[in-house]
């Protein structure tokens, strides 16, 4: 390892961030100006420019994506210990989610394709106790909503979308989020659109849910200290409300950048590693930029050797955790297993440039040479 090399990182914020910088300390002088610290002006403005963006009608900015699923399941009010089917290769916030809401969730396999769920599979595991089908939208790629919005209505279920990864995302020319009546949002710091800190958001059509999912965001109240609903204190801060109303006038050219790294990825990496394979009719915005191989701990070592860092998503699948072996006991799910196995992360920001991705790919590419 050459110690001199400029180090390739999976994800500089605060690179990633420069750009915006003056506008974030405008914004923050502003705020320190107005001294309305919670539910104000940037809130608000921030829901109807997410709303208008995602082409819902109504959006509710909450403190993080886990509370954007736990308050959309919420409000549907499903009877206890009600089935949600879930991919069975997600992050874990989404299936707890479903278990802080007093529901059990069944898990499904993805496609080995696109890693998102396989409707081939999901009817099989539907029951009288299923309620809804909660689709993730993995790495920033759109799940077939057009089979799995035909399976809910045959069986008369909610959908109910995990949108942490794919802000922007589209199938069929409609955005992720508003396939079924909640479509829930992430803003970490290293999302397409992130704050600088946790933030999250739900977005609906469905004006009953929208006034509901608002009372439940805030202690439950519709009126203070009027308590319609037993809620949760999960509201956007009104500081990240202001960053995001920064960033997400540029939400589309950072997409952008990213489809165009991954295009240079798609087109000169090896063969000898699988490459995401695009679904028919969606898009992918590439939050991730995954690769599968069974050499997969090799390559991030030998990378990270050359100075270039990697992550896994995920390296445990849900039904292996130590804490859920409650939820999953007697469970073989090869598909997923497989998949978290074999996975690596490539640097995808949209503070990388061109230049590093084409030195990742000789790297990757170099490696197998070597085998």
């Amino acid at each position: 390892m050459n110690l001199t090399d400029k180090l390739i990182s999976y994800e500089n914020l605060q690179l990633l961030n420069k750009e915006f910088e003056s506008e974030f300390q405008e914004k923050f002088k502003l705020f320190l100006e107005k001294g309305w610290y919670i539910l104000g002006d940037e809130v608000q403005t921030f829901e109807e420019h997410f709303a208008r963006y995602c082409r819902a009608k109504y959006c509710v900015g909450v403190a993080n994506g886990l509370d954007a699923l736990h308050l959309g399941l919420l409000a549907f009010d499903f009877p206890e210990k009600s089935e949600i089917i879930v991919p069975s290769n997600t992050y874990i916030a989404t299936i707890l989610a479903i278990i802080n809401t007093g529901h059990v969730p069944v898990l499904v396999e993805p496609s080995i394709e696109n890693y998102n769920l396989d409707p081939s599979l999901i009817e099989a595991k539907i029951s009288s106790k299923t309620k809804a089908i909660m689709v993730v939208h993995l790495y920033g790629q759109t799940a077939k909503m057009d089979e799995i919005v035909s399976i809910a209505q045959k069986y008369n279920l909610e959908i109910i979308e995990d949108c942490a990864q794919s802000h922007g995302a589209k199938f069929n020319g409609k955005m992720t989020g508003t396939f079924g009546k909640i479509g829930a949002f992430s803003f970490y710091p290293t999302k397409n659109l992130g704050a600088l800190g946790d933030a999250g958001a739900i977005i609906t059509s469905d004006e009953v849910l929208y006034k509901k999912i608002k009372a439940l965001r805030n202690y439950g109240s519709e009126k203070k200290y009027y308590n319609k609903h037993i809620g949760l204190n999960s509201r956007l801060d009104e500081l990240q409300a202001a960053f995001l109303n920064v960033k997400l006038p540029h939400l589309d050219k950072i997409i952008l950048h990213k489809q165009k790294l991954a295009k240079l990825y798609n087109e000169s990496l090896t063969n000898k590693v699988i490459k995401p394979k695009l679904v028919e009719n969606g898009s992918h915005v590439y939050h991730i930029y995954n690769i599968r191989t069974s050499k997969r701990d090799e390559l991030k070592a030998y990378l990270l050797e050359h100075r270039i860092q990697t992550e896994i998503h995920y390296p445990i699948p849900p039904n292996q955790q130590e804490g859920y072996q409650n939820y999953f006991k007697n469970t073989n799910f090869v598909v997923s297993e497989e998949i978290h196995k074999t996975t690596l992360s490539l640097p995808i920001s949209y503070a990388n440039t061109e230049e590093e991705i084409k030195q990742i790919i000789e790297k990757v590419n170099g490696f197998f040479e070597q085998k």
